[in-house]
């Protein structure tokens, strides 16, 4: 199984790209997520990770996402490598994301941005799973 749930701080703007074989929006973007746990004596750290979001899940992320909002991402896993026109092999490990969430808090929201849906489920790639307000609960 491979499955990624990451907590964090957009450290820039999501960069928008379209493939060149058949026109596909990808977003790319970084999260500072942070450490759990800090040395005594020393700030806690963060680690950077690499987003690439495709399609409406990419255009959704980089029309609502800004540098320094805290959001949530479901993805999984990706490594790639390529080489270069010097013949040099890049490698690079990313999150695909499946899931985009706001996890700022109302009033931090407020503050940068009005959003009609702060919490939850923004924008997936599965709609058949999205709630609507007149949907029966079971619970």
């Amino acid at each position: 199984m491979n499955k990624v749930i990451l907590m964090g701080r957009l450290t820039r703007d999501p960069e928008v790209r379209y493939t060149q074989t058949n026109n596909t929006l990808v977003a790319s973007f970084s999260l500072a997520v942070n450490r759990r746990f800090a040395r005594q004596g020393e700030e806690r750290q963060a680690d950077f990770i690499n987003i690439v979001a495709w399609s409406k899940l990419g255009e959704f992320c980089s029309k609502y996402f800004k540098k320094g909002q805290q959001v949530g991402i479901i993805g999984r896993i990706q490594t790639r490598n390529w080489d270069d026109e010097q013949g040099q092999k890049h490698y690079v490990t990313e999150v695909v994301a499946e899931e985009a969430y706001f996890a700022d808090s109302k009033r931090e929201a407020e503050a940068g941005a009005s959003f009609e849906n702060t919490f939850g489920n923004v924008a997936t790639t599965s709609p058949e799973f999205e709630i609507s307000s007149n949907d029966d609960l079971p619970f």
